[in-house]
């Protein structure tokens, strides 16, 4: 068979699966009804340390993603609990790492197989699906320096997050992983090749005067701009918002209803 054919066959396949999934992600976030997430822990590095963080986890942890959304959505209108959050649990099965390389064919390949993966895991589990899946896969602090990129699909309504497995990074995790969940969601990035937030869209508060220093990063947008070349990480979701762009995006708004 041919590159050009399997490049065809997979395009093809992809497009059906992601026309079903734009079906269900429309009737998501009409927010009619809170979503529920489930988040579920992967030893990443099959450490002991990692095992024992692990077994430390609970639905606490990641209380502090429901109330900023939840709240975030209020400022925009949304009369109801945005999302409900619940901890799912460590699982044995790990989801497939996206690939390192830009490869066309590699990453579609791999967003077949994480979504394939995904289902059956769901088929084998005795637990209720959530409307969004989040699977975070921990990494020991002391072995590994630098994670791989974290991954949530747009519109697929799952997303793969990689995290340090220490209690110090809590809240720089929550960050990272409300940001997949509003991938899955449908919002996009919007910070550039330098990782600097665009603007207007990338800040929190675009229109404030003075510009610099911005006071929190938009989800978004990843980081708080300090200076047009300046920027630092969030720390915790108290150092984040949802800006207006990202809002219209996730069906919070329009575009420009809300600065």
């Amino acid at each position: 068979m041919s590159k050009n054919l399997r490049v065809t066959i997979l395009l093809l396949i992809l497009a059906a699966v992601t026309a079903n999934e734009y079906l269900a992600r429309t009737r998501s976030t009409s927010w009619e009804h809170p979503l529920w997430v489930r988040v579920y822990a992967v030893n990443g590095d099959g450490g002991a340390a990692t095992d024992h963080y692990i077994k430390t986890l609970s639905t606490k942890e990641f209380i502090a993603i429901e109330k900023f959304v939840n709240r975030e959505a209020k400022r925009y209108g949304i009369a109801i609990d945005a999302i409900d959050v619940e901890y799912g649990g460590p699982l044995d099965s790990h989801p497939p790492q996206p690939p390192s390389g830009q490869s066309m064919v590699e990453n579609i390949w791999w967003s077949l197989k994480f979504r394939f993966w995904s289902i059956y895991r769901s088929w084998t589990s005795d637990n209720n699906d959530g409307d969004v899946e989040l699977y975070v896969s921990y990494y020991d602090i002391k072995t590994t320096r630098a994670l791989r990129h974290s991954v949530g699909l747009e519109g697929g309504m799952i997303g793969i997050i990689n995290a340090f497995a220490h209690k110090s990074y809590r809240g720089s995790n929550n960050v990272v992983i409300t940001h997949e969940l509003m991938h899955t969601l449908g919002a996009i990035d919007k910070y550039d090749s330098s990782n600097l937030p665009l603007h207007p869209q990338g800040y929190a508060e675009p229109y404030r005067d003075p510009l610099y220093p911005q006071r929190l990063a938009e989800i978004m947008g990843g980081r708080i701009p300090l200076s047009a070349q300046k920027v630092k990480m969030p720390q915790a979701l108290v150092e984040v918002a949802v800006g207006a762009y990202t809002a219209a995006e996730i069906n919070w708004t329009e575009l420009g209803a809300v600065n």
